[in-house]
């Protein structure tokens, strides 16, 4: 049946909100509802809308019109769905109603949100967490903290924070101090932490006025006469030593007949034919200490006992007992130029005694226990180390203190001098050794890799050479002129005591060490040349003659074990025979 557009039965109502048109179709009279509210024209022009799902809702009747009266209803026309179109108003923003079908297409919009589990918020958690660590790290890492530990606890004092925390060491209290300046800068409150700031930079600033007003110190501090004295004739000695050192190696060098790998070969072979020669108990305590005097015909030892020994040469027969430290003796070495040797103890004293057993001088000054000493190259001088932090250098003769040297942020326990006498090396718990000059009493170089504590320290006899020992159980072999480690030695299963240079060439290398035995290294490219075992403890020092002939190496087994090669102990006990 076809329905002319003018006498059609069919109606549109047009809904106050403008929201849907609803037509209906009857084949009886219709009768119209008035509309109480104006007629909303809907725009001609209407952006494409994606088609809706089959299944649509129908649309809830509006309370407002109530429904027209139907009789004998046409069947539905086929066609779409109702579209439901959201009016546009003329400027492009969306309209808003409030009719039922806009929170019916809220509720198909919201009914598709899920439910997070409780371990995925709990990961969500976690995540978020570290992501904010990390930014707080990296806060962290760009600000500037004070590296000084005072500034460190002045700096958390003004802000309000604990200076310390119980067992806290200085690394964890600026770390600590570091992360509460990033929580201050995360938070905004960069207004207090830059008032903090200010407040110790002024804080420092009138500091340093008040003290530039009283007093202007020099860059330097005043020593006494003597010492200046005694850096003057230092320079001398250094420098005719030098020149001879330098000429004899030009020597070397330029001389066709000089071969100086068959010389290093020979000593190589020399130390590898080393053999146990003797073995002496040289005290009723573990022993600390040994030392050859100038012509090899003395030994020294000293023992936890505070007793120190001489013994002559080769058969280590007992010659004198050197009494006077009231503690325990720490070391003991033979003067360079005559038979006079010195003892160190853990009574704060060294003591200077004559071949005979008398003594000569004692040095008092140290706060705490000695560790090494050593005598200067010219014999006129002498150094100790000492658990202070301090190395001390003094006059043999007058027994006066020349130089009280800090440098070192933890106890000093090795010290050697320079074969010129123009360098001292010392060595301590803080894992450096330092290189200083005595003419100037610069500190010109700080050697730094070792791990632990250095306990030994030795200039090699070519001049440029440095070797030192440590509780990271490795030798390192510095040169002097480069400024830095050469070869890096894995010696010993155990802390090395003692490194000491064959005193002649340098050709080869001795530690000793805790794990019982002493070592032999080459001169040339530090390889192994011989293990010398035989003690039952802790090897804790060792030393080479002047002729590089014998090793002597003393431990806490109490017993004294001369080391020689094959051949040289069978001429030795040739010409004794031959007496």
């Amino acid at each position: 049946m076809e329905v002319d557009d003018d006498n059609s039965p069919s109606t549109s109502i047009a809904v106050p909100d403008g929201e849907t048109t609803v037509s209906t179709a009857d084949d009886n009279s219709i009768q119209l509802v008035q509309p109480m509210a104006p007629p909303v024209v809907t725009p001609t022009v209407v952006p494409p809308i994606a088609p809706v799902p089959a299944a649509v809702p129908s649309i809830a009747a509006i309370p407002a019109f109530p429904p027209p009266l139907v009789g004998n209803t046409l069947s539905s026309l086929p066609g779409r769905p109702p579209i439901l179109k959201r009016p546009v108003s003329q400027n492009g923003e969306v309209k808003t109603g409030d009719s039922d079908s806009d929170h019916e297409d809220d509720g198909r919009a919201t009914g598709g949100e899920y439910e997070i589990s409780e371990e995925s918020r709990l990961v969500r958690e976690r995540q978020e967490k570290a992501m904010q660590d990390l930014l707080m790290k990296r806060r962290a890492a760009a600000l500037a903290v004070p590296t000084n530990d005072m500034a460190v606890r002045t700096r958390l004092r003004r802000l309000g924070e604990p200076i310390t925390l119980f067992g806290e060491r200085e690394m964890e209290r600026r770390e600590r101090l570091r992360m509460i300046m990033a929580k201050l800068d995360s938070e905004g409150q960069l207004e207090k932490l830059m008032k903090a700031h200010e407040e110790e930079e002024a804080a420092i600033s009138a500091k340093a006025e008040d003290i530039e007003e009283d007093i202007t110190y020099p860059f330097y501090t005043y020593g006494p006469k003597e010492l200046l004295d005694a850096r003057i004739d230092i320079a001398k000695y250094s420098i005719v030593k030098a020149a001879a050192r330098l000429q004899r190696a030009r020597r070397k060098r330029d001389d066709p007949d000089e071969d100086m790998d068959a010389e290093i070969d020979w000593a190589l072979r020399q130390a590898g034919d080393l053999v146990l020669d003797c073995s002496e108990i040289g005290d009723d305590r573990p022993l600390s200490g040994c030392s050859f005097s100038l012509d090899g015909k003395l030994l020294a030892t000293c023992s936890l006992s505070g007793v120190a020994k001489l013994w002559s040469m080769p058969r280590v027969s007992k010659v004198s007992a050197l009494k006077g430290h009231t503690e325990r003796a720490t070391d003991v070495t033979f003067s360079p130029v005559h038979d006079h040797l010195a003892t160190a103890s853990a009574d704060r004293t060294a003591k200077l005694w004559s071949p005979d057993g008398s003594l000569l001088k004692t040095f008092e000054g140290h706060l705490d226990r000695l560790a090494r000493i050593a005598f200067h190259p010219s014999g006129k001088y002498l150094g100790t180390t000492s658990f202070d932090k301090t190395w001390r250098l003094w006059d043999i003769d007058s027994g006066v203190e020349l130089l009280l040297q800090e440098g070192h942020s933890r106890s000093v326990y090795g010290i050697a001098f320079h074969q010129d006498g123009s360098l001292a090396a010392s060595c301590g718990l803080d894992a450096l050794a330092r290189v200083w000059d005595l003419r100037t009493g610069k500190s010109i170089l700080a050697l730094e890799g070792h791990v632990k504590p250095v306990l030994g320290v030795s200039f090699s006899p070519n001049g440029y050479h440095l070797a030192t020992g440590g509780e990271d159980n490795t030798c390192r072999i510095w040169d002097l002129r480069k400024k830095k480690s050469l070869y890096i030695i894995p010696a010993h299963s155990n802390l090395i005591s003692q490194v000491k240079f064959e005193p002649q060439e340098g050709y080869y290398l001795v530690t000793s060490s805790y794990d019982m035995t002493a070592k032999v290294w080459s001169g040339r490219d530090f390889k192994p040349v011989k293990t010398l075992p035989g003690h039952e403890a802790k090897v804790t020092a060792s030393d080479i003659s002047g002729d590089g002939r014998y090793i002597v190496t003393v431990s806490h087994d109490r017993t004294i074990k001369l080391w020689t090669a094959g051949n040289s102990g069978k001429e030795n006990d040739m010409d004794m025979d031959m007496d």
